[in-house]
């Protein structure tokens, strides 16, 4: 549970700064700092080597073995192999949309993290900002993502690419809605848009059996709006059976497929902080945040994230991708149904119970 008398990071940094009327605004600097560092480090673990491992188990096979202990310095070197090489613009690309687009991807998943409540650590609560329509705010950021992959789409003056953006359009229109109004259905327990107020309204006990006690984590509250949440959550972020933008076997990498060198690794770096924000959103939403006994609650958030990360690469390494036609006809027909249903059910309960 985040600390409601715990220091927020940018003041506590603030309050060690000897520059006056400038300590505040530098405090929010090197906190926003702190907070995308860990965030991009925490990504650079997950892409090159923790990915590559996790599939490894799955299929039979070693992984990175050849690079430092467990093969973890394969992350230093695809970061130096990806960046030492030539930058390539196709010709006739949008050079400003082209050149954009790597950016709006990789900023606007960042810029999710910032009212995320992260627990606190040292006494200090590792958050931001928590303004009251913070999940409003995430889920506004992360649709952003959208506009850079059409970018790329339509920048790179490729087919394939072209397909993969509009493969991405049809799939955010499709799945954003009823991941809104799955969290929507959140928003009415705990009477709050502020992550930090759905945090606190999962601090209570729901229930003990044998001397245990199981949290009021809206995830046991209302398990089915958190599968409902969790397979919206794998189409936002394009994990199986969900990744027709990128879809290897049909359109080579898709949005992808033009760029190299250091455009390639921020688009590539993009995709993982995105799924680490889907994770972040999942944890505070249904897996009570930072709570947790014993440790921390920054070292439960970050346990709980790579749990959801460790759920989107099982599915990834095991789920067939589905066709253009099923993806719309799961989102329309299914998904948005369901979503919609979960969120009268959930009234008509609040209501009775009122």
């Amino acid at each position: 549970m985040v600390a409601v008398t715990a220091t927020r990071l940018p003041d506590a940094i603030a309050g060690v700064l000897p520059f006056g009327p400038l300590a505040d605004p530098l405090g929010a600097f090197i906190a926003a700092f702190l907070v995308a560092n860990f965030v991009l480090a925490t990504t650079a673990v997950a892409g090159p080597w923790a990915k590559r491992k996790i599939a490894a188990d799955f299929w039979g096979k070693v992984g990175p073995n050849r690079h430092g202990p467990y093969g973890v310095l394969i992350i230093a070197i695809d970061a130096l192999r990806l960046l030492s090489k030539e930058n390539i613009v196709p010709e006739d690309a949008d050079r400003p949309a082209f050149d954009l687009a790597p950016l709006v991807m990789a900023s606007t998943a960042l810029l999710g993290f910032a009212v995320v409540p992260m627990g606190t650590i040292f006494g200090v609560n590792v958050q931001l900002a928590d303004p009251e329509v913070g999940l409003a705010f995430v889920f506004a950021a992360s649709s952003m993502a959208s506009l850079g992959i059409v970018m790329a789409g339509y920048a790179s003056n490729n087919k394939f690419s072209l397909l993969g953006g509009l493969r991405a359009v049809a799939l955010t229109i499709a799945y954003e809605i009823p991941l809104v109004v799955t969290g929507a259905s959140v928003v009415m327990l705990a009477g709050t848009l502020q992550l930090g107020g759905i945090v606190d309204a999962q601090a209570q006990p729901l229930f003990s059996i044998a001397g245990v006690t199981v949290p009021s984590w809206y995830a046991f509250v209302n398990p089915f709006a958190f599968v409902l949440f969790l397979v919206a959550s794998l189409a936002e972020v394009g994990r199986n059976p969900f990744d027709l933008a990128e879809a290897p076997q049909e359109i080579v990498a898709g949005i992808m497929t033009e760029y190299s060198s250091v455009y390639f690794t921020l688009i590539y770096l993009s995709e993982f902080v995105h799924i680490f924000l889907g994770g972040a959103v999942v944890t505070t939403l249904f897996l009570g945040g930072p709570a947790g006994p014993v440790l921390p609650g920054f070292v439960w958030f970050v346990l709980k994230i790579w749990g959801v990360f460790l759920f989107t690469q099982w599915m990834r390494t095991t789920m067939p991708r589905v066709r253009v036609d099923q993806l719309i006809e799961i989102g329309w027909k299914g998904m948005l149904v369901l979503s919609f249903v979960n969120f009268l059910l959930v009234a008509v309960v609040l209501g009775i119970t009122a």
